[in-house]
């Protein structure tokens, strides 16, 4: 019966002290956690803070930028279509005035008035071109074209520009000089006879637009219109003036037009750039 006893207790305290073992680790497991815990919500708090403090700075920014746009939208209007500045719009007044009612006739948006009123001033700037059988200044709406027949910028067969354009190229270089917002087409027009064999200019095509780009270089180096404004094209004989039935007729086909262009967008962008 003793010995049944004594077995017994033993069997109780080994597992009591089992127990105890257990209970000690998880303590420290727990304590080691409540740690772990309280240093996680410690950097979550300043992280959070962190936080606060960036996007109070981005609120701050957003209002400022809020306030600007408002400013700026306050100082514009809205004409026809066209957002400007009012300085700008009392600019474009100041121009219409010293345009020939005849201009505006048919101009039914301020683009349509200020496309004419650039158009009347190309005209005037190039009434100092002298018209002739050698050249013509036609102007269709708001477009002026000046036809220039090869023989006063080509020697026969050739695209090398030779020395007495430069006059008839300074009138034209100051017509395109005289108004920031244009563009400028140079195109280049043959007649419809074939190259020599074995030429370096191989074909109408290529005489038509070699012809073009000269013209434009010349332009851009010798008097000084930006190069920004200018475009070289080659129609080689498909655009005649006439048949090429005759010498004569070839002749008149054989030509360089210049496209003077008003640039309504580049117009209103440096109005409000002079701002």
């Amino acid at each position: 019966m003793r010995k049944i006893s004594l077995v017994v207790l033993s069997a109780i305290l080994l597992s009591s002290c089992v127990s105890k073992k257990k209970y000690v680790a998880l303590e420290t497991e727990n304590g080691q956690l409540k740690s772990e815990l309280t240093k996680t919500r410690v950097e979550n708090e300043e992280l959070e803070a962190k936080f606060a403090k960036i996007q109070q700075r981005v609120d701050e920014y957003n209002n400022k930028i809020n306030s600007l746009t408002e400013e700026s939208n306050a100082k514009m209007v809205n004409v026809d279509g066209v957002v400007m500045s009012e300085d700008a719009k009392v600019k474009m007044r100041e121009t219409l005035k010293n345009v020939p009612a005849e201009y505006l006739v048919g101009a039914t948006t301020l683009k349509d008035s200020m496309n004419a009123a650039i158009a009347y001033n190309i005209k005037n700037s190039a009434n100092d071109i002298d018209e002739s059988d050698d050249i013509a200044v036609k102007v269709e709406e708001t477009v002026v074209m000046i036809s220039i027949s090869d023989k006063m910028l080509f020697k026969s067969g050739s695209y090398k520009v030779t020395d007495k354009a430069d006059a008839i190229l300074q009138k034209i270089a100051d017509v395109i000089n005289s108004e920031e917002s244009l563009d400028v087409m140079v195109e280049g027009h043959t007649d419809d006879k074939k190259m020599v064999e074995n030429a370096a200019v191989k074909d109408n095509w290529d005489l038509s637009v070699l012809r073009a780009t000269s013209v434009v270089k010349r332009l851009q180096n010798n008097f000084a219109v930006a190069p920004e404004k200018l475009i070289a094209a080659g129609r080689s004989f498909y655009q005649p003036l006439v048949d090429n039935d005759s010498a004569e007729n070839r002749a008149k086909n054989r030509r360089t037009r210049i496209v003077i262009l008003p640039n309504i967008d580049k117009f209103f962008a440096l109005m409000d750039a002079e701002q």
